[in-house]
């Protein structure tokens, strides 16, 4: 038997793909429902997500999967013909220039009228096109960005986009983990605005970012409702190696399985594997997290005093101060909020990240209307607010990420069973813990004998 440790979305994705191959399993996950960061909830008149609201359509995995649940007539784009992102700068929202690539620009014209950077400014990330191939050792995030496009890129572009993603410091992040793509065409083009046009990707159809009309909740909800019993509401405690494979204890019992997957934060993982691999463990444990919080409140439109045209707002870490962005989520999504609303989703992220975890409903949300009125002028009362804390949720990938992962992989196949899995390693997003988890599952789906 194969047992899984962990139903977010990458234990669930394993378990579904075990469970159509008729791989005996079982499933533990702690917490009371299913899904991990993944969580829609209804509230105030609107469907809001506590935790990430979308996924790339660039990277396919997580697409094929909900066709393959048959939420295909589900899957939504945003909406991007409202598609505006603005940058604070100077004391007012500046729009991002069209046709970025992250911070890479792929229409000069844009960039060239954009008023969000400086003339020198401009010209810094101009000069990028004057890079020749070469390959440089690992250097940080903030060292890859300021080399090909300047300082001023890194704070105003880079630095605020990164942000919402992985919600750490770009001197810390290692460029080869975080930008394997553009790493790559550093080596092979040089300038990585001259690769871009060189490569020529074909346009996805659709929107890029893409969820499910009812939320990303409908992805674990399908998962779960395929795995079924199987998933046991238990918090696994300990793992010992046996003869035939493991033991772990969860509930004060002992379950037996000849193949683990560990499918929970790699923080988690380590705390499992103190015993069982103590080099491992201390590996796994090197692997930073930060914390992530949003509040989502709801306005009555009649009331709201605010411009919403556009999807959001960032505020780059050199002008913030408690909020490092804003969604505008019903000019982003459809059938999330009704027409007699609004709704304003803020990411904390500035002074204070950690503590501010432990500040109570009513100090949060009275932070969060002050940096909208500072933002965008809103004065307006809210109806409500919806609150999501996920503390040591977000894995960073700092400088040596790529090198502790290969050896914490050739740890893992020292271990005869042992699997793990999850976002900390190959990416992010929900698509690579999609992808990651249904290799796992197939590995352990060749070794089960027909």
């Amino acid at each position: 038997m194969v047992l899984i440790i962990g139903g977010g979305i990458s234990g669930l994705t394993a378990a579904y793909d075990l469970a159509r191959a008729g791989v005996p399993f079982r499933l533990l996950e702690a917490q009371p429902r299913a899904g991990g960061l993944i969580e829609t909830r209804d509230f105030a008149g609107c469907r809001l997500e506590a935790g990430p609201e979308s996924f790339l359509s660039t990277k396919p995995a997580a697409v094929e999967l909900a066709r393959e649940l048959g939420l295909g007539a589900r899957l939504m784009g945003s909406n991007d013909h409202a598609r505006v992102t603005y940058i604070w700068r100077g004391g007012r929202l500046i729009p991002m220039p069209r046709g970025l690539n992250l911070m890479v620009p792929t229409d000069l014209a844009a960039l060239r009228e954009s008023e969000l950077l400086s003339e020198s400014g401009k010209q810094a990330v101009l000069a990028d096109l004057d890079w020749k191939p070469s390959a440089i050792p690992e250097r940080s995030v903030a060292e890859f960005v300021t080399d090909h496009f300047g300082a001023e890129a890194l704070d105003y572009l880079a630095e605020p986009l990164l942000a919402g993603v992985y919600g750490g410091d770009p001197e810390e992040l290692s460029a080869v983990s975080v930008f394997p793509r553009f790493v790559e065409l550093e080596r092979t083009h040089g300038s990585l605005i001259r690769g871009l046009e060189q490569e020529r990707r074909p346009a996805p159809a659709g929107s890029i970012f893409q969820s499910l009309r009812g939320g990303l909740s409908e992805l674990i909800d399908a998962l779960a409702a395929r795995v079924g019993d199987r998933i046991i509401p238990q918090r696994a405690d300990t793992v010992e190696r046996t003869e035939a494979g493991f033991r772990v204890r969860a509930g004060g019992q002992w379950m037996e399985a000849s193949r683990l997957i560990l499918a929970v934060p790699a923080w988690a993982s380590a705390a499992l594997l103190t015993d069982l691999d103590p080099e491992l463990s201390r590996l796994l444990c090197e692997i930073p997290y930060t914390p992530s919080l949003t509040l989502a409140l709801v306005y009555r439109r009649e009331r709201f005093d605010g411009a919403t045209n556009g999807f959001g707002f960032l505020v780059p870490k050199r002008e913030r101060d408690r909020i490092m962005a804003a969604t505008w989520i019903g000019t982003k999504w459809d059938h999330r909020v009704p027409d007699d609303r609004v709704a304003i989703r803020v990411f904390f992220g500035g002074k204070g990240e950690e503590a501010i975890l432990n500040e109570g409903d009513e100090a949060l949300v009275a932070i969060a209307r002050a940096e909208l009125r500072k933002f965008m002028g809103v004065t307006a009362e809210p109806l409500d607010a919806m609150i999501g804390r996920w503390p040591r949720s977000m894995p960073q990938y700092t400088i040596g990420h790529a090198a502790r992962v290969t050896e914490i992989e050739k740890r893992c196949e020292a271990i005869a069973g042992l699997r793990i899995i999850g976002n900390a390693y190959h990416g992010i997003g929900i698509p690579d813990s999609i992808r990651l988890a249904r290799a796992a599952a197939r590995g352990e789906t060749e070794r089960t004998p027909s």
